[in-house]
């Protein structure tokens, strides 16, 4: 990824900025009794002598940007749990009258998503109270968004199960085309899938995922949530079960 040169007086102001956000307001008094090149010099010269304290600043400013993004999520994982795991469009597996449930976020042309397709499996075969609920999250591209729709098109068939299993089982990328002949191979009536896939409920289903992805600061896949608890990335099936017994 190519990256920009950023003008030195412009870091300057910008750590200048973050300086002062760490103390109380008297600073700027300074800077307001005296000209703009004046107190600009003054601080570049301190900088230099110091610049351990941009380093400061900038992890000081890291720190609350990330505990601010924490408690967004939070906050909208406890305003939003109803839809977040009891969302009806959302497809279910393992135990659908299961105790604890863990939601999965996942686009299908993930490959940390492919990835946890068996770890999942063994979470659910190892705990008969596990129920599953699916967060179609199509992210990387338009053939993940005809993936998506035509996933939740198949749970109106009573399909979900083996098509989601089949699509995470493809070596190749998840083109529309291959989505059409994973539906035919598992048995699903195509020309329907075609159909539903294209209903407003469906594409509602899919924007309502991301839109929920965005409140709860998921930017990524997979990411898992149980109880209230988000985590992100492919983890080993210990993990996983850790996230799970927590919830309980």
């Amino acid at each position: 990824m190519k990256s920009r040169r950023t003008h030195p007086r412009t870091v300057i102001w910008f750590a200048l900025a973050l300086l002062l956000s760490l103390f109380a307001g008297q600073q700027q008094s300074i800077a307001d009794s005296m000209p703009k090149e004046e107190f600009e010099q003054r601080v570049r010269d301190y900088l230099l002598a110091h610049p351990e304290a941009v380093v400061e600043a900038l992890q000081a400013y890291d720190a609350r940007q990330k505990q601010a993004q924490e408690d967004a999520a939070k906050a909208a994982l406890t305003a939003r749990a109803e839809e977040i795991f009891r969302d009806p469009a959302s497809p279910v597996g393992g135990n659908v009258e299961g105790s604890v449930t863990l939601v999965e976020f996942f686009d299908y042309n993930c490959p940390y998503c492919r990835q946890m397709m068996p770890v999942m499996e063994q979470a659910v075969a190892a705990d008969p109270q596990l129920r599953i609920a699916y967060k179609e999250f199509p992210i990387l591209g338009p053939d993940s968004v005809f993936a998506a729709k035509a996933a939740l098109a198949a749970n109106l068939q009573g399909g979900y199960a083996k098509f989601h299993k089949a699509l995470f089982e493809v070596k190749s990328r998840i083109t529309e085309a291959v989505v059409l002949k994973v539906a035919a191979n598992v048995g699903l009536d195509v020309e329907r899938l075609k159909t539903d896939m294209e209903g407003t409920a469906i594409r509602d289903t899919v924007d309502r995922n991301l839109q929920l992805a965005q409140d709860l600061g998921i930017t990524g896949t997979p990411v898992f949530i149980a109880g209230d608890q988000i985590l992100g990335g492919a983890v080993p099936l210990a993990t996983l079960t850790q996230l799970i017994e927590q919830a309980k």
